[in-house]
C-alpha cells in the first residue's frame, strides 16, 4: 500500500521539476523571457501552496485514497496537455493543472503513513518518503533531458504523462485508506468549524516553528530543481548541459543521503531539531557566499559542493512536520500539516519570481542571454528570505520551548520542540 501511494508520490515529483531541464526549450518553443518563464513555476507553486489547506480538510472529508486518486488523474490530464500546448496561454493553465495535482499528493501520503505505521516508526518512514520521493526528480533530470533531446517536446511530455494512467489503476485497486477500511470518510464540516480548527493549528507556537523551518530551508534547492538551476549553471556558469543535468542529479542524491541520517538525528536529540535546522541553514548560506562572490565562474568541485549542501535543504524541511505533528492533536494534523507545507512553497514561488525580474533587470538588451552578472545578483535575493526565516526560527523556537517548558518542566531533552 505504502508503496503504490509512493510511487504516486514520486510522479508528482517528476512532473512538478520536469520543467526544470526545459526551460531554455520552453523559452524557444513559446518565443518568451525570463519573467514569463518563470509564470509556469511562479503559477505552479502558486496553487501548490494555495491548495495546501484545503486539501488536508478534503483528506479530513473525503479520506485521503479518494484525494489521491484525484490528484494523480489530475496530473496525467495537466501533463498531456502541456505535451500539445502551442501557445504560451494554454501551456500556462496546463502547469496550473499540474499543480492542483502535486498539491494532493503529499499531504495524501503523510495521512497515509500515519494511519498504517507504529506512532514510534512515523519519523522514519516520513523520511524515507520525502527521500524516496525525490526520485521523480532525478528522473527529470536526466531521463527527462534526453527525451527531449531524442523525441521532442510533444512526445517526451506525453511518455511522461502516460506513467500517471497506469499507477492511478494501481492506486484505486491497491490503497486503502485504513487497514479495516478501503475508504473513509469524515464528517462535514461548517465555516465555523473549518476557521475553528485552522485558528487552532495556526495557534500553537509549534506550528508556526514548523512552518517557518519549510520556509527557511527548502526553497533553495527548491527553484535549482524546478526552475533556475539548469540556466544558472549553463549560462551563469558556463558548464555543460550534460554537467548540469549532473549538478541537478547529485543535489537530488544528496537530498536523499541526508533523509535517513537527519531522521535519526534529530530522534537521539529531539530538543535541538531547530538547532540541526539553523546549523543547516548557515552551512548553506555560507557555500551560496563563496560561489557568488567566486572571481568568474565557480570550480566544478565547488558547484558540486553546492548541490549537496543545499540538497540537505530538502530533507530539513520535513523536520518542519515532525514539530507540527508533536505540536497538534491529531484531529488537527491535517489542517497543520497544509499549514506548515505551505512555508518552502511560499518561499519558492517569491525567489522564483524575483530570480526572474532581476535576470530580465540585469540582462543587457533583454532576451535570454543570461550574463553570470545578472544571475548574481538574481541569486542574492535568496539571502532577503534567509534573514526573515531565521529570524522566525528563532522566535518560535524560543516560545514552543517556553510552552513546553511550562506544561512540562521535566521535559528538557526528552520532548520534541
Amino acid at each position: 500500500m505504502w508503496v503504490v501511494a509512493l510511487l504516486v508520490y514520486v510522479l508528482a515529483v517528476f512532473h512538478r521539476s520536469s520543467l526544470a531541464v526545459a526551460g531554455l526549450a520552453a523559452t524557444d518553443r513559446f518565443g518568451i523571457v525570463a519573467s514569463q518563464l518563470a509564470t509556469f513555476t511562479m503559477l505552479q507553486l502558486l496553487v501548490y501552496a494555495a491548495m495546501q489547506i484545503p486539501v488536508g480538510l478534503l483528506v479530513d472529508r473525503f479520506g485521503p485514497r479518494r484525494v489521491l486518486l484525484t490528484g494523480a488523474i489530475t496530473l496525467t490530464v495537466a501533463q498531456a496537455g502541456f505535451a500539445f500546448a502551442d501557445t504560451y496561454a494554454l501551456a500556462l493553465v496546463a502547469r496550473v493543472f499540474v499543480g492542483i495535482g502535486d498539491a494532493m499528493t503529499f499531504i495524501c501520503v503523510l495521512r497515509l503513513v500515519n494511519t498504517w505505521f507504529a506512532p514510534r516508526r512515523i519519523p522514519l518512514i516520513t523520511q524515507l518518503t520525502g527521500m524516496i520521493g525525490q526520485l521523480g526528480a532525478i528522473i527529470a533530470a536526466v531521463p527527462m533531458t534526453a527525451a527531449l533531446s531524442h523525441l521532442g517536446w510533444t512526445k517526451a511530455y506525453l511518455l511522461a504523462a502516460s506513467i500517471g494512467i497506469v499507477l492511478s489503476i494501481a492506486l484505486a485497486i491497491v490503497v486503502r485508506d485504513r487497514p479495516d477500511a478501503r475508504s473513509t470518510q469524515g464528517p462535514a464540516l461548517s465555516f465555523v468549524q473549518i476557521r475553528s480548527s485552522l485558528g487552532a493549528s495556526w495557534a500553537q507556537p509549534g506550528t508556526r516553528l514548523g512552518f517557518w523551518i519549510h520556509f527557511s530551508t527548502q526553497f533553495s534547492a527548491t527553484t535549482l530543481g524546478l526552475l533556475w538551476g539548469y540556466p544558472f549553471f549553463v549560462r551563469g556558469e558556463h558548464t555543460s548541459k550534460g554537467f548540469a543535468g549532473l549538478l541537478l542529479t547529485l543535489m537530488v542524491v544528496a537530498m536523499m543521503a541526508a533523509g535517513p541520517l537527519l531522521g535519526w538525528a534529530i530522534g537521539r536529540h529531539p530538543w535541538h531539531r531547530s538547532t540541526f535546522v539553523l546549523s543547516i541553514i548557515g552551512s548553506i548560506v555560507a557555500v551560496w557566499t563563496i560561489v557568488l562572490c567566486w572571481p568568474g565562474t565557480a570550480p566544478a568541485w565547488l558547484l558540486v559542493v553546492l548541490v549537496l549542501v543545499t540538497g540537505v535543504g530538502g530533507p530539513a524541511s520535513m523536520i518542519g512536520f515532525d514539530v507540527g505533528r508533536t505540536s497538534n492533536p491529531i484531529e488537527r494534523m491535517s489542517s497543520a500539516t497544509g499549514i506548515i507545507n505551505q512555508g518552502g512553497f511560499i518561499a519558492s514561488l517569491v525567489l522564483v519570481i524575483a530570480i526572474g525580474l532581476i535576470l530580465d533587470w540585469r540582462t543587457p538588451g533583454g532576451g535570454t542571454s543570461y550574463t553570470p552578472e545578472a544571475f548574481r545578483w538574481a541569486m542574492s535575493f535568496q539571502y532577503v528570505l534567509w534573514a526573515v526565516g531565521i529570524t522566525q526560527i528563532w522566535r518560535y523556537r524560543v516560545r514552543t520551548r517556553a510552552k513546553v517548558m511550562a506544561e512540562d518542566p521535566g521535559a528538557y531533552g526528552r520532548t520534541p520542540l
